[in-house]
């Protein structure tokens, strides 16, 4: 099992965000909180706050891809075989609507092999509160055996 997914598991929901922050300082400036994570899924609750706002009041471009490299990330991690490492190599983004609420970030992949060593691509998309989806990303993640 990942050491994330097993550290999830032990410590529950929010134990586990303030810690992933501990092990990758950079996540700290989203203040993210973990919904769920397991094997091929990943949900993080992105609060609109004024710390991650862009010059126009709403939730800035970047901070919505450190949520998304999040997600992307841990969910890769939950769900490579043991042993396996893997590192974040492309990411292509869309940004569909203002994001004005507190967004769900999701990384979904539950329809990926990840069984196969080599470039992975991880799907995230961030919904707002009427669900109406602002953000897309395609994360390339370089999977080893």
């Amino acid at each position: 099992m990942s050491q994330f997914l097993e550290m999830y598991k032990n410590v529950g929901a929010e134990q586990f965000s303030k810690l992933v922050t501990q092990v990758a300082p950079y996540f700290s400036t989203i203040d993210p909180e973990f919904v769920e994570l397991r094997p091929g899924y990943a949900e993080v609750l992105l609060r609109n706050q004024k710390k991650v706002h862009n010059h126009i009041g709403s939730v800035h471009a970047i901070a919505m891809c450190n949520a998304a490299e999040l997600v992307g990330g841990t969910m890769t991690d939950a769900s490579i075989p043991k042993g396996a490492r893997w590192i974040p190599q492309a990411m292509s983004v869309k940004y569909l609507a203002k994001a004005k609420t507190d967004l769900k970030v999701v990384a979904d992949g539950e329809g990926i092999d990840f069984s196969q060593p080599g470039e992975i691509v991880v799907p995230v998309a961030a919904y707002d509160n009427e669900g109406t989806k602002c953000f897309t990303a395609d994360i390339t993640m370089n999977v080893k055996h």
